[in-house]
């Protein structure tokens, strides 16, 4: 990875030039500059998409509650909106081509830092650069682009690893929903990791002490290793992984797949309460975890002070039993009354709980979408970072909606018992 001191302009710039590169694959914008106001935006998301109207750049930009989507077209709109968000005084840019990963630091002297690595894509990006003839933006026929543009490459060998390509290098059909998933969520860890360390919350790691990811009910680690391969391969992070399940058929399966792509990982059989780890971890995967063993990761990562924490909760069982034994307070009966809407009413308040408990403990929670696995049709996850600093309303909004309801959710427990006992000793 090369990096370069730029002054501001020229360094926004380089950015600039990335961010309307037709092999954009996601961009994020994070942080503030030194002696600026914030900007509007907390973070802004930016990646192009092919709409009936033609290809736009996308932007999903985050104030304090929720996300905001706009589309620009490509050429002279895309580009003054890029010249709006590069003047709007963001400290930190990551930006992912299908040939390079810029990310850009802006110094407390107001000094441009870039970083340039290779991306995924060089060799297969050449004929589309040529037919482009131009890097102001996409061209209107982006079809040949679409399979290119990946976070994980089909050919990567850890889906061969992971028994969904074959020799070929290409995932099987009846094994793309898969691909789909790991690919939407290694770009969701991408942005959360350039949010997280662009706003000061994720250290950097080294050699020595290298970058420690845990997964709670880890399964057979099809997004764990996806993690750890976008990290170490394409992002050049060192990284020690440790995978927990119940069950030992995982950690065998796991611990193969760690033997044959060389990488630093333990799987170890227990449950996720009595997980114990050689030391905090800076980043909690909890995906597809079922029914509480969401709350039980979620209650760890609180318990570790995680810099990080993506949960993708499955199945709410526990909420929606609660629902079923207690009568709904008025004027809410409709809400739980049929079956199918009970369960669909027991998922969204089930996690509006959880993330208001996150913000009680001093963590900025997103609620996201993220695709369907081939497994279940849970489609959310939480994305929280840790900054310390408590959502002052949310434990009297916690507090109503447990009232109202008569609930008592499995995470309000543990954290309300972790806290007990950290009181008694």
């Amino acid at each position: 990875m090369s990096s370069t001191t730029y002054p501001l302009a020229e360094g926004l710039a380089v950015v600039r030039e990335h961010l309307l590169d037709p092999g954009l694959v996601r961009a994020v914008a994070s942080g503030r500059q030194r002696g600026r106001d914030a900007p509007r935006w907390r973070r802004v998301e930016l990646r192009w998409v092919d709409l009936k109207a033609g290809t736009h750049l996308q932007a999903v930009a985050y104030d304090a509650t929720q996300a905001h989507t706009s589309n620009h077209a490509a050429g002279e709109p895309a580009g003054a909106y890029v010249d709006e968000l590069l003047a709007a005084g963001f400290g930190n840019w990551h930006v992912t081509t299908d040939l390079a990963v810029v990310q850009l630091r802006i110094t407390k002297k107001g000094l441009a830092v870039v970083h340039i690595a290779a991306g995924t894509g060089a060799s297969a990006r050449a004929g589309a650069a040529a037919a482009e003839g131009n890097r102001g933006g996409p061209g209107a026929n982006r079809s040949h682009d679409r399979a290119k543009r990946r976070l994980l490459p089909e050919d990567d060998p850890l889906f061969a690893a992971l028994g969904l390509a074959g020799k070929d290098g290409r995932v099987k059909p009846s094994r793309q929903a898969k691909y789909r998933q790991i690919e939407e969520f290694v770009a969701l860890l991408e942005a959360a990791i350039a949010d997280a360390t662009g706003s000061g919350q994720l250290r950097t790691p080294t050699e020595d002490d290298p970058l420690r990811i845990v997964d709670l009910g880890c399964g057979n680690g099809y997004l764990t290793f996806a993690a750890q391969r976008y990290l170490t391969e394409r992002r050049g992070l060192p990284v020690r992984l440790t995978g927990v399940d119940v069950k030992d058929q995982s950690r065998r399966h796991n611990q193969a797949v760690a033997t044959e792509l060389g990488v630093d990982a333990d799987f170890v059989v227990g449950s996720i309460e009595g997980a114990e780890l050689p030391q905090p971890p800076d980043i909690v995967l909890a995906l597809h975890a079922c029914d509480t063993a969401t709350d039980e990761a979620l209650a760890r990562a609180v318990g570790w002070r995680a810099p990080l924490v993506l949960a993708a909760p499955c199945c709410h069982h526990d909420i929606a039993a609660q629902l079923r034994r207690r009568p709904a307070p008025a004027p809410y009966a409709a809400l739980v009354r049929d079956g199918i809407l009970r369960e669909r009413f027991a998922d969204t308040l089930t996690d509006a709980l959880r993330a208001l408990l996150l913000r009680g403990h001093g963590y900025r929670v997103e609620v996201v979408e993220f695709v369907d696995s081939a497994h279940t049709p849970r489609n959310t996850l939480l994305r929280a970072v840790r900054t310390g600093v408590t959502d002052p309303a949310a434990p009297a909004e916690y507090d109503e909606l447990v009232a109202t309801w008569s609930l008592t959710p499995r995470l309000g427990a543990l954290l309300g018992a972790a806290e007990r006992s950290v009181r008694d000793t």
